[in-house]
């Protein structure tokens, strides 16, 4: 079945993309339901389309029928009224979503609009960021790897986390009734005919390649993480969210992913994060501290420890540059993590960094001892620990070691924080997410130090040419602030009024600089600048107070106001442009003032021109 979409406008037609649906069983009870998006030329910023694109969903007809994702909203209209042809909405039970990457779930609203009785299934993270999209309340189950879910009629389906391919949530889902895996974007490509599947397989090579490269490539880990996890499926035939299914070739198109992550996965950058999905405050502060390394340059791979295989765990744990633990619960009711931390222990060596977070979930590994055996091992530790109690300060802290990082912290309690509600303090939040970068940046600080040194001599000293003022950016978020020295500014329009800074992507600040934010870009002044440049130089750890013993005033908005600063103005972020290892903040500029009419604005000269 072929329908055509065509878009008018005033009541005229105009030229449009083609927009076609393809629908096909592919095995017993399993049809497959395809959008053909033909004339797509780019999918994300950087992913330039030569044959378009599909996006893929399919129905699995049990004794209860499951949908598996469900399509780009451009297919709305389309996509609503063929599945109304295929299965009436009071047949609906459960709608699977292999991640939520909105070219797949973005109509998840017009499903459960048409069956609002219906389950959706997903990966707890998956789960979250659908609250988040959808705005109304739905059911819900939680799947992770080994669950099951019994449509009847044999379609008994089992479930494999594979996180990050190319999304934090993803989940891949077999069959073993029709010996169908779904992967939604793995094993996928970017190519669009009317071909169900892979049948004329040397024309999609370059397209195949082309899509590991820019989406499965940067997580090739993780990419051979999910091929071990699926070793022993009896797999028929791989139904992708993208392109055409695979099933002539399916050992041909496994093995090249198997090949190409095994040369392309590295271990010099890889930073292994471990904790427990779900117990305490977990996953929040994991997300934070996720976002804080994917700040820097390195691999990342996040485990759960409750359904990872020892054998996982001690690859990754012995591959890894370093290693963040979240504390999982204690006690001989919880061998299995116990198991987990020893293999840990085990693997881990002394070239590697360490980092340990309690996640407040009231029976937390104490973190102490677990930190003393890893310095036994002569592992370096990149960050103090972290330790959240949920509940009022003690009169007397644990160990004067313990009373000195809360002092130093600014904070009470490991890294030190408390909370006497269940929710967690902002400043937590912000001090993983800084944590989270500071871990990124120790494991790739040979290969920067391998950057600045790889410019030839002349062009290095030529860059260095380009002088800059020096300058103070203070942002306050709420109870949150920040703060960072810059020298790569420029007014960059007369009407409005605008400036553009250029931001390193693994600056804290970055986070204070997003579209609609307001922060304060304060002027040093020459021959006064070098008592707020030394402050603002020094590497804050994590949560620190980057404003304590600096005199301030707030602006309109709230952000400080350097007291020694020649000028000041507040601005707001308007735009982001992504260069390669910085953002380019256009901000407009509402006001301002100069405190001394006479004063210079200090200037920066480089010597070479690869690092400030």
């Amino acid at each position: 079945m072929v329908l055509l979409a065509e878009r008018t406008t005033l009541g005229a037609p105009i030229p449009t993309d083609r927009l076609t649906l393809q629908v096909a069983d592919i095995g017993p009870d399993t049809t497959a339901i395809r959008c053909l998006d033909w004339d797509r030329q780019r999918f994300d910023i950087e992913f330039a389309l030569d044959n378009g694109t599909t996006y893929n969903s399919f129905l699995i007809r049990g004794d209860k029928v499951a949908l598996v994702d469900t399509s780009h909203v451009k297919f709305q209209e389309l996509y609503r009224d063929l599945l109304l042809k295929q299965i009436h909405p009071d047949q609906l039970d459960y709608l699977i979503i292999s991640h939520t990457e909105p070219d797949h779930s973005g109509l998840v609203a017009d499903v459960l609009a048409l069956a609002p009785h219906i389950t959706i299934v997903g990966a707890k993270v998956a789960i979250q960021f659908l609250e988040n999209m959808v705005h109304e309340p739905f059911r819900s189950q939680v799947v992770k790897s080994g669950d099951r879910l019994d449509l009847g009629k044999g379609h008994c389906l089992e479930f494999v986390s594979a996180p990050n391919l190319h999304w934090p949530d993803t989940i891949f889902t077999y069959d073993p009734a029709s010996g169908i895996l779904f992967t939604c974007d793995a094993f996928g490509m970017h190519y669009c005919d009317e071909h169900l599947q892979d049948e004329v397989p040397h024309l999609l090579e370059k397209d195949f390649q082309y899509y590991y490269d820019c989406l499965m490539g940067p997580n090739a880990r993780s990419v051979l993480m999910a091929l071990k996890r699926i070793d022993g499926l009896d797999i028929q035939q791989v139904a992708t969210g993208h392109g055409p299914l695979l099933k002539h070739q399916v050992n041909h198109w496994m093995n090249c992913y198997r090949r190409w992550s095994e040369a392309q996965a590295k271990t010099d950058n890889l930073v292994v994060l471990f904790h427990v999905e779900g117990y305490g405050h977990s996953d929040r502060l994991v997300e934070a501290m996720v976002q804080g390394l994917h700040k820097t340059e390195i691999e990342l791979e996040v485990v759960d420890l409750a359904s990872a295989t020892l054998q996982e765990v001690r690859e990754l744990a012995g591959a890894a540059s370093a290693l963040l633990i979240g504390m999982p619960p204690q006690g001989r009711q919880h061998p299995n993590f116990q198991a987990a931390i020893s293999t840990i222990l085990a693997s881990a060596h002394r070239k590697q960094g360490i980092g340990l977070f309690e996640v407040g979930g009231g029976e937390d590994e104490p973190i102490y001892p677990l930190r003393t055996q890893f310095q036994d091992l002569g592992l370096t530790e990149i960050v103090p620990p972290l330790i959240l109690k949920m509940g009022a300060k003690p009169a007397n802290p644990a160990s004067a070691e313990q009373e000195s990082i809360f002092a130093s912290s600014g904070l009470w309690s490991g890294f030190g924080f408390v909370s006497q509600t269940s929710e967690l303090p902002a400043a937590l939040v912000q001090t993983c997410e800084e944590i989270g970068t500071d871990v990124g940046q120790w494991v790739s600080r040979d290969r920067t130090i391998q950057q600045i040194k790889s410019l030839d001599t002349n062009l290095e000293k030529a860059l260095g040419r380009l002088s800059g003022g020096l300058y103070i950016l203070t942002a306050q978020k709420g109870e949150l602030s920040s703060a960072m020295l810059a020298s790569w500014v420029m007014q960059a329009s007369a009407t409005p009024l605008g400036v553009a800074i250029a931001v390193a992507k693994d600056r804290a600040m970055e986070s204070f600089l997003r579209v609609g934010d307001r922060f304060v870009l304060n002027v040093l002044e020459e021959g006064n600048s070098q008592p707020l440049m030394k402050h603002f130089l020094t590497r804050f750890s994590p949560g620190a107070d980057r404003f304590a013993g600096v005199k301030t005033f707030p602006s309109q908005q709230g952000s400080p106001i350097l007291a020694e600063a020649l000028a000041y103005l507040e601005c707001e972020v308007t735009s982001r442009l992504e260069s390669h290892d910085h953002w380019i903040v256009y901000s407009t500029v509402h006001t301002g003032r100069v405190a001394k009419a006479e004063g210079l604005t200090a200037v920066h000269h480089r010597k070479v021109g690869n690092h400030y």
